[in-house]
């Protein structure tokens, strides 16, 4: 078995999470921006971020996932395989994970429209599966 290349899964993560940051604001400028401002005008949504460092905080936790994703990524190949195939295997599964349940349970208990939880699971599941690929495409042994 060879040893993992820790430099690689650096380089692999920090890929995967500009491609996952990019994906993200993408998916909230253009699709979710005018859905958050007929939530907030409803009183669905608060008007401002409770936690005033929220945007840092979620481009942070994006490339902690992606670190995760590159991990399972690297752990999983020797079973399945080095390639494209696994990397978004490992995108796909975890990606689901991430973003299925809790979009879910917004969509159906929210009072605002669904097409928010669905932006939401689209950030998080496609996001996971871009950064997981991109990480993986990155990655080569050490």
């Amino acid at each position: 078995m060879a040893s993992i290349s820790l430099r690689r899964v650096a380089l692999g993560t920090l890929a995967g999470g500009v491609v996952w940051a990019i994906w993200s604001t993408v998916i909230n400028l253009v699709f979710l921006e005018p859905r958050y401002a007929a939530a907030q005008s409803a009183g669905w949504l608060l008007a401002a971020p409770r936690y005033p460092l929220f945007f840092a905080y979620w481009y942070i936790l994006l490339f902690v996932l992606t670190y995760i994703l590159t991990w399972a990524y690297v752990s999983v190949r020797n079973a399945f395989g080095p390639g494209p195939v696994t990397a978004l295997r490992v995108g796909f599964l975890l990606g689901f994970m991430c973003g299925f349940p809790l979009s879910l349970s917004i969509a159906t208990w929210a009072p605002f429209s669904r097409s928010i939880p669905l932006g939401w699971m689209l950030d998080l599941w496609g996001g996971s599966i871009l950064a997981t690929f991109v990480s993986a495409w990155i990655y080569k042994e050490g």
